[in-house]
């Protein structure tokens, strides 16, 4: 893994509402802690409301990663799109994060209880 890569699990109980609905919950979320970013919750499928998300056309690539999908959330209120990110086949430092989604945390709320 990269020197300034971090992966580790989180106990807790973590929870992502979308405009009031839950999106996600779980104890087995990962956190991923890269340089000097603040730490990334990473949420397994299971946990995650898949019925609710469509991934769309949009990717990026992370030379410390690999390629990342996106997510369009289908709110009642209407789509917040690319909310969520995968790494579906990341690379093999991180292959850890395969089958999680992570959140942006401006277009979601993100709680640990």
């Amino acid at each position: 893994m990269a020197d300034h890569i971090v992966i580790r699990k989180s106990g807790d109980t973590w929870v992502v509402r979308a405009r009031g609905a839950v999106i996600a919950e779980t104890r087995k979320a990962l956190e991923l802690v890269e340089g000097s970013y603040p730490p990334v919750i990473y949420f397994p499928r299971t946990d995650v409301g898949m019925a609710l998300l469509e991934r769309t056309d949009t990717t990026t690539t992370c030379p410390h990663k690999g390629q990342a999908s996106y997510y369009a959330i289908h709110a009642k209120s209407g789509v917040i799109a690319d909310a969520a990110w995968s790494y579906e086949s990341p690379i093999d430092a991180v292959a850890e994060i395969a089958g999680y989604l992570a959140f942006y945390p401006d277009k979601v709320t993100i709680e640990q209880l």
